[in-house]
């Protein structure tokens, strides 16, 4: 029995073609097709926030003018697509090419044209947000919004601290530990959250790319709530100048940063949609 040619192949280019875009998809979904720097943090469910008050008083004991963790409520379970995100803060040697090909300025902390000898991994800091967002966007990434950094650090278990739920100062460059200086990114093994992200509890607090807003039902209202800060995330390491208690350690922690302002505690990391 003969087979007509003419009747076969269209049956056989569709097949063909069915392959081929089943071989796009797979290949371009592949985690090894991610940018090695990035790590794939996947769709689903995660906690944000928290539903904690301050029971000590310390707010008035340290004349803090922000009420802690109020602008933390409500705690809330969401979802979001998958994204990819650095697994390291961007380093002095990331960002040295960006301010030659884009003629930026350098950071104040490099003290002339180039970083010193010897600080190619610590974090790049002294840089506000507008120069880390332009940064991402030179990479052809985005700095990553307050949902998926909360959901990158915490995990899917919606960790307190990217190592667990007891505070320990010695398990990352945080500000209530005894590490005075920034370090090379990746130093503390166990500042590592469940995805696989390094320093996202300390070493450099980071810009998000959200403006300072109440979360949807949330009881606090704040007159520094709107469109004039960015919220940078994380901690910083010890005699950063800024906050020297636990409590600022904590994931869930929001801090509100004019979008001008540069700090020799405030870095970043990139984000990118899949």
């Amino acid at each position: 029995m003969s087979i007509s040619l003419k009747k076969v192949l269209p049956f056989v280019i569709g097949i063909g073609l069915m392959a081929l875009a089943l071989s796009y998809l797979y290949f371009s979904l592949s985690p090894q097709q991610h940018p090695s720097e990035m790590v794939l943090v996947p769709e689903g469910p995660f906690i944000m926030g928290s539903d904690k008050i301050d029971e000590e008083g310390l707010q008035g004991e340290l004349g803090n003018k922000k009420p802690f963790y109020l602008d933390e409520h409500p705690e809330r379970r969401l979802s979001l697509p998958p994204f990819l995100i650095d697994r390291f803060e961007v380093t002095n040697k990331d960002y040295a090419p960006f301010i030659v090909e884009k003629r930026r300025k350098p950071p104040a902390a490099w003290g002339g044209p180039n970083y010193p000898q010897g600080q190619d991994l610590l974090p790049v800091v002294e840089v506000n947000w507008y120069e880390a967002r332009d940064y991402c966007a030179w990479r052809g990434k985005r700095l990553p919004s307050e949902a998926e950094w909360e959901k990158a650090a915490r995990g899917p278990n919606g960790n307190l601290y990217t190592w667990g739920n007891t505070f320990d100062a010695t398990q990352g460059n945080v500000s209530a530990g005894t590490h005075g200086s920034v370090m090379m990114v990746g130093r503390f093994s166990n500042d590592r959250s469940d995805y696989g992200l390094f320093d996202m509890n300390g070493n450099v607090m980071e810009w998000t790319a959200d403006w300072y807003l109440p979360y949807p039902g949330g009881d606090h209202q704040s007159p520094l709530f709107g469109q004039q800060y960015k919220v940078a995330r994380g901690d910083a390491y010890g005699d950063s100048g800024h906050y020297t208690l636990p409590i600022f350690a904590r994931l869930t922690f929001r801090q509100n940063v004019f979008p001008e302002e540069r700090f020799p505690f405030l870095g970043f990391r990139c984000a990118k949609d899949l």
